[in-house]
C-alpha cells in the first residue's frame, strides 16, 4: 500500500505542471481566439503561469519563474544571451557577445498598469550576474540595448490590448483578464 501511495504521489507531482501548462495554455487559447464572451474574467493562476512560461521560453533561456504582486511581477530566469540572438536568427556583435556570453541569472522586477483596453509595463529594476540596474542607467540601458535588439518591446509606454481585453488585473495568486463589454 506504501508504495502505491508514493508512486501516486510522485505521479501527480510530474503531472502536475504538464497539465498546469494545458490549462494556461487553453485559457490563453480562448483569449487569443476571441472565444470568451464580453464581460467574463479569465483567471492564469500563478502555477500555471510558470507552467506557460516554463514551456515557452526559448532556446537560450531556462530556470524561468514568476512571480505575482498586486499589479507587479517578478521574473527569473537564467539567460544565454549570445544563444537567444542566435536562436531568433540573429547573432550577437562579436565584442557584445563577449561581454555578456555564457548563461547569467537575469531578475526583473516591473509594475504593470491596465485599463480602458491599454497596458503599459515599467521596468523598475534589472539584476544581471547580482548587479542591479534602476534609474537612469536602467533607461539608458533599455534605449541603447533593448530597444535596438527587440524595437517592438512596449516597455515604459502604452500599448493597446488585444481581442477585446479590457485590462488585466495582477495579485500574488494569479492574473485575471477581463474582456471588455
Amino acid at each position: 500500500m506504501g508504495r502505491l501511495v508514493l508512486f501516486l504521489a510522485a505521479a501527480v507531482a510530474l503531472a502536475t505542471p504538464a497539465a498546469d501548462y494545458l490549462t494556461a495554455k487553453r485559457k490563453i487559447g480562448l483569449l487569443r481566439n476571441d472565444r470568451v464572451r464580453p464581460g467574463a474574467t479569465v483567471t492564469i493562476g500563478q502555477a500555471e503561469l510558470n507552467a506557460y512560461v516554463r514551456w515557452k521560453a526559448p532556446e537560450g533561456v531556462r530556470g524561468t519563474r514568476v512571480v505575482l504582486g498586486v499589479n507587479r511581477a517578478t521574473g527569473y530566469a537564467r539567460v544565454d544571451f549570445p544563444k537567444l540572438r542566435q536562436a531568433q536568427g540573429q547573432p550577437m556583435n562579436r565584442f557584445l557577445a563577449w561581454l555578456v556570453g555564457g548563461e547569467r541569472p537575469i531578475r526583473v522586477d516591473a509594475r504593470i498598469t491596465s485599463g480602458d483596453g491599454k497596458m503599459t509595463v515599467d521596468l523598475e529594476r534589472v539584476e544581471v550576474s547580482g548587479m542591479a540596474l534602476s534609474g537612469d542607467v536602467l533607461d539608458l540601458l533599455i534605449r541603447k540595448f533593448l530597444w535596438i535588439y527587440y524595437p517592438d518591446a512596449k516597455i515604459g509606454k502604452a500599448f493597446e490590448l488585444d481581442h477585446g481585453i479590457d485590462r488585466m488585473e495582477i495579485d500574488p495568486a494569479a492574473v485575471r483578464v477581463v474582456v471588455g463589454k
